[in-house]
């Protein structure tokens, strides 16, 4: 490989850091560093992308006893050294939970979440933590923080709810991160930001830690990075069974020796693909132009994928698609319940319950998707009627799969570019706009975003590839395989490099 300077570090990956350290180029704690810098000069100075709310203080400290463990040891593991990011609403020990409000800014966790416990094990450092729609909701804006803006246009939105994750990889603030999907909360920044993301099926990847957790099931936990590899890799990571989290139970038996050995560059070859191009994203405009740009991507990302060798299906029909995801419904006592199990964790919570939270002082400083989500009191007949739909629209979705004798599922990642941030915090309060949410109504079954391409407005979009349940490493496959043949992924020209010569 070419070799790593501070240039080039700007889209390093685990392999290029690993090879790096190895041939000593590069330390741990020099790299640690270089982030440091970038964060300094681009997160609240200069474009002001507004990504971080918290940076380890021990991030150096904690480089500096991994470099020493690797050169009397060698690595600790497959993550030995790199930097990772984590969406604010995960548990790391010595750093505050703050979901983004004002409401959590001095909670501080007694232990990591369970995620968090496998990175350290693994040998990341815990970088930062970063921004997210306030109380893991809806776009990313926050009454901690403000909003964060997406660095290939300062005035639109990361998207939501992993938007400082996304935008953090994307411009380059670590080598990876860890965000939370629960509607679309990652593969909708991904898109937007021009990186790869992955909600595997439920189950593969714990949520004990995580505020919005058990005993609710949407949300999962999954990697964001600029390559499809590092999305593997930082995915072997964190997957396994947690007692603490029930939901893992159905995970067992269906994680792989290594993610990794699905990166296969040959992987469209052969495949059967269903492209679906029904609109379903919510709020969507079809006849809108900006729908119009992002189908122009989609367009051309589906001519690579023939190219590629994949055997195309276009279009597929699922049966009563929009009718059945429009039934989606949260459970009575669900966010109670998940909300108790997340603070029962801490020996001091700072609320005991919802009411609490909307009963505080400072409960009118949040943002005004966050308050309507907590007042808002689940119906448990539409809650009914919502799980009915679900198993309808599973046995349809892998009918239409076993029918066209499909590997995979390809749908937009978004159908509309990213929405103004003026737009989402005045009105017409525009938040979820665009965002199809088909792989977390249904919860078991895995999806990978990767990027297509930029819009004639040069905005980022891209495509997901979804799969039967606990299929992740195919899906893996599929979009490695389309990445290496296009890489449609740019980094953004608001946060170049800031050093003058290599190492």
């Amino acid at each position: 490989m070419a070799k790593l300077t501070a240039p080039n570090i700007l889209e390093a990956t685990i392999e290029g850091i690993h090879s790096a350290y190895r041939s000593g180029q590069l330390t741990s704690r020099q790299l640690v560093q270089m982030y440091l810098d970038r964060i300094e000069a681009f997160d609240k100075q200069g474009p002001a992308i507004n990504a971080i709310i918290t940076i380890n203080s021990k991030a150096l400290e904690e480089a500096e006893r991994l470099d020493a463990l690797f050169k009397t040891s060698g690595p600790v593991g497959p993550v030995h050294g790199i930097p990772v990011i984590v969406k604010d609403q995960a548990d790391v020990k010595g750093m505050p939970t703050t979901l983004g409000s004002v409401l959590f800014k001095d909670y501080y966790p007694d232990r990591d979440s369970f995620v968090v416990e496998r990175l350290r094990k693994s040998g990341a450092v815990i970088l930062a933590k970063s921004t997210l729609g306030e109380m893991a909701g809806g776009d990313t804006h926050g009454s901690l923080f403000g909003s964060t803006r997406n660095s290939y246009d300062l005035n639109r939105t990361v998207g939501g709810s992993s938007g400082g994750s996304a935008a953090a990889v994307s411009a380059n603030f670590c080598t990876v991160a860890i965000g939370q999907e629960g509607l679309a909360s990652i593969r909708r920044p991904a898109a937007w930001n021009s990186v790869a993301g992955m909600r595997a099926t439920a189950g593969l990847v714990s949520r004990g830690g995580v505020y919005s957790g058990w005993p609710a099931t949407a949300g999962a936990l999954g990697p964001m990075a600029r390559t499809v590899a590092d999305i593997a890799a930082l995915l072997d990571v964190i997957v396994g069974y947690d007692p603490e989290d029930p939901l893992t139970a159905y995970g067992v038996g269906h994680i792989p020796e290594s993610f990794t050995k699905f990166l296969d560059k040959d992987g469209l070859k052969g495949a059967r693909l269903g492209i679906l191009r029904e609109a379903m994203g919510i709020d969507s405009e079809p006849d809108s132009e900006d729908f119009k740009k992002v189908s122009e991507v989609f367009d051309n990302a589906v001519t690579e994928l023939k190219a590629s060798g994949a055997q195309i299906v276009d279009p597929i029909i699922i049966p009563k698609l929009k009718e059945l995801l429009a039934k989606r419904a949260a459970g009575p006592g669900e966010g109670e319940e998940s909300f108790k199990t997340y603070f029962g964790r801490s020996a001091n919570p700072p609320f005991k319950s919802i009411a609490e939270v909307v009963a505080s002082a400072e409960f009118g400083k949040v943002s005004r998707n966050t308050q309507n989500r907590l007042k808002t009191s689940p119906d448990a007949t539409k809650h009914y009627q919502c799980l009915m739909a679900r198993d309808e629209l599973m046995t349809h979705l892998l009918k239409v799969m076993a029918d066209n004798r499909l590997d995979a599922i390809v749908h937009k990642a978004v159908e509309h570019q990213p929405t103004l941030i003026s737009e989402g915090l005045n009105p017409p309060y525009v938040n979820y706009k665009g965002a199809p949410h088909l792989n977390t109504f249904l919860v078991f079954v895995p999806s990978v975003v990767v990027p297509a391409g930029f819009t004639r407005d040069n905005l980022p979009a891209g495509i997901v590839f979804l799969g039967r349940p606990y299929d992740d490493g195919n899906m893996i496959k599929l979009a490695y395989s389309y990445e290496q043949a296009t890489h449609r992924r740019r980094p953004p020209a608001s946060t170049p490099s800031i050093f003058a010569k290599p190492l």
